[in-house]
């Protein structure tokens, strides 16, 4: 099927034997699923969705080929005949729906967390606390066969072809690169040396598997690590893969070591698509665009641009499993887009947890969290419009309930309101539009500027009554915090009230640290932050004339000198999201806010801020003070006791638990709660 909107992104792909029928890949997502056979059943609905949703083709998280290759201990493998039974499951699902599917076979080499790791060479990752062994001649040559031995079994079971992870820092990437293969035997040396492993891996694949068979590279195309490849020797490897019999190169960028953010949601959208069009002009296979592509307007673009043949997109497909159906039915305004937070997702998998997503709950939950149609219609009233009484009130319509929301504000979103307006959250605001399109699909009566009380609703006859009231501002017990520079975050992201040239921010958390972004921003920068200026201010050389395509970073000029402050004796940002943090916190230091923990807060007074740190006494003299030390529950509209003969109260997301505020707990919430009314 084509639509006049995006014709590029619809349009079939003939690969000669088989034919994908619109160029949209859901990109692999360990999900954790993966790695426990008892969980397949799970593994399959959760595909079985996005192939119905029309996914052209669908990755499978990352299976090892054997022991060494584990991600962790006894992670998803497929090695012997006995795997083969499980992941027909998956295939017969995707199949059913009219979908192909392919299987990922991925190595981890020295990102194994686990104690048979093996590598190029001898050198421990710093990801990962096990120092690997170096493959002998001999371990080579297994690791070969290993993958060869994989895609045959995959092609047993049911696969339309594999996938070989060659980047992210991978065992073939770790070949591939001097930063970490010092081998001086015919598998080191000069490219020629280093690639061989990853040609001969993909043509001991192709001589398995037959020529009727997808076999797709994840090739590294910009390692940005220091000793990683030039864009001579990125050219040179995809040539020799093409040659080796490969279908269709996918491009991968960074390694999960790179001190370069590559997906979270302050990378620009499709920022390294022309990356993968330089690389498509040198082979003639194929060639797949990814990373931060979340909408059809930015994949129709960047494919009628020539910068690709066809996009991959992973998380989108948590968000949405119907992305492509939506597309294609003129529908673009209905999709739930990634907002790219990592916060289910990769968080999760990084932690040993099933991945699952920020904005949409289900995901990865198919067959434990359904909304089905409820036998008994109830009049339902959902007071407050932030994520959580949005994800509540959606889900209870959804299931035919009737539904009433209330939001004291003049708009829907809540905290997302206010997130939005941090650089490099602006993917926030899509999440409201979101909302804002299912109130009116679903015939939600939204009752906007309206502070309703508990007399209300209980004479109204409700019949459930959820309150999702949010939070309200914690004001800190400290001398001088009625002083006119004092500011609470909501002052400042909600209200837009000005802010000074010097300013002290008190606390931390992740609240704390969207406010130092938002301060340290550069008002002459737009936002979103342009693709070029995001390049400079990374150190990312796109053209990979220097070894990884790292350069020095562009010096920043912050419009504010900022102190982030804390009591807790901590690492400031020590609870920031596990693959996310580390951004934030670069971010900060680059810009030179000054963090301090272990902080005594004695007064605030014309001079500025008083403290004690480290025991000494320190006076910051600052214009403002930023109060961002916590908040606390809204919920005076639920009773004490229940109401005889009323309705039943609920209460979700903030102002069920305001300790530190997460969307993923209040959206999630919101969906379980209305799927049980």
């Amino acid at each position: 099927m084509t639509h006049s909107t995006y014709p590029h992104l619809l349009a079939p792909l003939d690969l000669g034997f088989t034919t994908l029928k619109n160029r949209v890949i859901m990109g692999s997502m360990h999900t954790g699923l993966e790695d426990r056979f008892y969980n397949y059943g799970k593994l399959a609905a959760f595909y079985r969705e996005r192939a119905r949703g029309g996914a052209g083709l669908i990755v499978t998280g990352g299976i090892s080929p054997n022991r060494q290759g584990w991600l962790l201990p006894f992670g998803g493998t497929l090695n012997f005949l006995g795997d083969v039974l499980n992941h027909r499951r998956v295939t017969r699902a995707v199949h059913e729906e009219g979908g192909k599917i392919v299987l990922q076979i991925l190595h981890a080499g020295r990102y194994g967390y686990q104690p048979f790791v093996v590598s190029a060479s001898s050198l421990k990752s710093p990801i990962s606390k096990f120092k690997p062994k170096a493959l002998d001649a001999a371990g080579i040559e297994s690791t070969i066969a290993a993958y060869a031995r994989c895609a045959r079994l995959a092609k047993l079971a049911g696969y339309d072809g594999v996938e070989v992870m060659g980047s992210e820092g991978y065992l073939l990437n770790q070949f591939l690169c001097a930063r970490t293969n010092k081998r001086t035997d015919e598998w080191g040396g000069p490219i020629e040396n280093r690639m061989r492993l990853a040609v001969e891996v993909v043509r001991r694949i192709r001589a398995a598997v037959g020529p009727d068979f997808i076999l797709m590279v994840r090739h590294s195309v910009l390692d940005l690590v220091e000793g990683g490849n030039t864009w001579d020797e990125v050219v040179v490897v995809a040539k020799a893969l093409e040659a080796a019999g490969v279908t269709i190169l996918n491009t991968g960028y960074g390694w999960h070591e790179a001190r370069v953010p590559t997906i979270v949601t302050s990378v620009p959208r499709a920022a390294f698509a022309e990356v993968a069009g330089r690389l498509r002009k040198e082979v003639g296979i194929p060639v797949v665009a990814s990373n931060r592509i979340n909408m059809p307007n930015d994949a129709e673009a960047l494919l009628a641009q020539g910068e690709a043949d066809l996009v991959s997109m992973a998380r989108p497909f948590l968000a949405d499993p119907d992305w492509v159906t939506k597309a294609a039915g003129g529908r673009a305004d209905e999709i739930n887009t990634c907002i790219a937070c990592n916060q289910a997702c990769l968080d999760h998998t990084f932690s040993n947890k099933r991945a699952s997503c920020l904005v949409n709950p289900r995901a990865c939950h198919e067959t434990e969290l359904v909304f089905r149609r409820s036998a008994r219609p109830r009049r339902i009233a959902v007071v407050g419009a932030g994520p959580a009484g949005l994800s509540a009130a959606t889900v209870a319509a959804e299931r035919g309930h009737r539904v009433t929301l209330f939001d004291a504000l003049e708009r829907i979103g809540g905290q997302f309101n206010v997130a939005m307006r941090v650089p490099g959250k602006e993917e926030f605001a899509e999440t409201i539009r979101y909302f804002g399109r299912r109130i009116e699909l679903l015939g939600i009566d939204l009752q906007l500027n309206r502070r309703v009380s508990r007399e209300e609703l209980l004479a109204a006859g409700y019949d459930e009554v959820i309150v999702a009231t949010g939070i309200t501002t914690r004001k800190p017990k400290i001398e001088g915090i009625d002083h006119p520079k004092v500011l609470s975050y909501l002052d400042v992201l909600r209200e837009g009230r000005p802010v000074g040239r010097r300013v002290a921010i008190i606390g931390a958390g992740g609240i704390g640290f969207d406010m130092g972004e938002f301060l340290v921003h550069d008002p002459a920068v737009p936002l979103p932050v342009p693709k070029a200026h995001w390049m400079g201010e990374w150190g990312v050389d796109a053209s990979s004339s220097t070894p990884g395509g790292l350069v020095a970073p562009v010096k920043p000029h912050p419009p504010r000198e900022v102190w982030l402050l804390q009591r807790k004796s901590t690492r400031p940002g020590a609870g920031l999201g596990k693959t996310s943090g580390w951004v934030h916190r670069a971010t900060l230091v680059r810009n030179g806010v000054q963090m301090l923990a272990g902080v005594q807060y004695e007064r605030i007074d014309d001079a500025g801020l008083h403290i004690t740190v480290g025991g000494e006494r320190r006076l910051l003299e600052v214009d403002n003070v930023v109060i961002c030390a916590g908040q606390e529950s809204l919920a005076e509209l639920m009773p004490a006791a229940p109401v005889q003969g009323g309705p039943r109260f609920h209460k979700i997301g903030g102002a069920a638990l305001a300790a530190e505020l997460d969307a993923k707990r209040a959206i999630r919430e919101g969906a379980e709660l209305a799927a049980r009314l």
